[in-house]
C-alpha cells in the first residue's frame, strides 16, 4: 500500500457493560487478531483474561477454558465490563503506534449504562491518553500496564500485582489468592 492510499476504516467491538458494572476497563482498540475473533483480547498471548481468571476465580484453570460467551458472562458477573476508547479507526497492524484517524467512544453514555460504576481502569498507555475524558466522569481512574503481547518489558507477575492494586482498590477482590 503506497503513502497516499487510503488505509481501511476499521470498526470497535460494541460494550461489554451492564447496570451491576463496577469496574470498566478501556483498552485502545481491538488488535487484528481481537477484530477477527470480534472477541476483546482475542490474541492467544495477551494476559487480560489470565490477568482477571488469576486474581478474581479460586480456579482460574477452569474460567479459562471455557467459551468466550462464558467468560464475557463470568466477567460481568464479578462487575467488570470492556469497552474501548476508540470506536473506529484507520491501522495497520495492531500497534496501537500505528492508530490513524480514530473516533472515540462517547464515554458519557456510560453513567447511564452503568449506575454502579465505580472507576475506570486505563488498559495500557494509548487508551490512557484520554484520562482527560474519563476523569470528566467524577470517578477515580487508573493507568494499568497493558495486557498485550508487545508490552513485554513488563513480566506476568509484575502486571498481575498491578492489577491486583486496582481490583483491590475498587473493591473487588480483597487479598491476592
Amino acid at each position: 500500500m503506497s503513502p497516499t492510499q487510503a488505509k481501511p476504516v476499521l470498526q470497535g467491538l460494541p460494550p461489554l457493560l451492564d447496570a451491576s458494572t463496577r469496574l470498566l476497563v478501556l483498552g485502545s482498540f481491538p488488535g487484528v487478531a481481537s477484530l477477527r475473533a470480534q472477541q476483546y483480547y482475542g490474541h492467544p498471548q495477551n494476559q487480560f483474561w489470565k490477568i482477571m481468571a488469576t486474581l478474581l476465580s479460586p480456579n482460574a484453570a477452569e474460567v479459562l477454558a471455557t467459551s468466550y460467551a462464558d467468560r464475557v458472562q463470568w466477567l460481568l458477573s464479578q462487575g467488570v465490563g470492556l469497552w474501548d476508547v476508540y470506536a473506529a479507526c484507520e491501522r495497520l497492524g495492531s500497534l496501537d503506534t500505528n492508530i490513524r484517524n480514530a473516533t472515540p467512544n462517547d464515554l458519557q453514555y456510560l453513567r447511564e449504562r452503568c449506575p454502579h460504576l465505580v472507576a475506570i481502569a486505563h488498559n495500557g498507555g494509548e487508551s490512557f491518553k484520554h484520562v482527560k475524558h474519563t476523569r470528566a466522569l467524577g470517578l477515580p481512574v487508573y493507568r494499568l500496564p497493558s495486557t498485550s503481547p508487545a508490552n513485554a518489558s513488563w513480566t506476568f507477575q509484575r502486571k498481575l500485582d498491578a492489577w491486583h492494586q486496582v481490583l483491590q482498590i475498587t473493591g473487588l477482590i480483597t487479598a491476592l489468592a
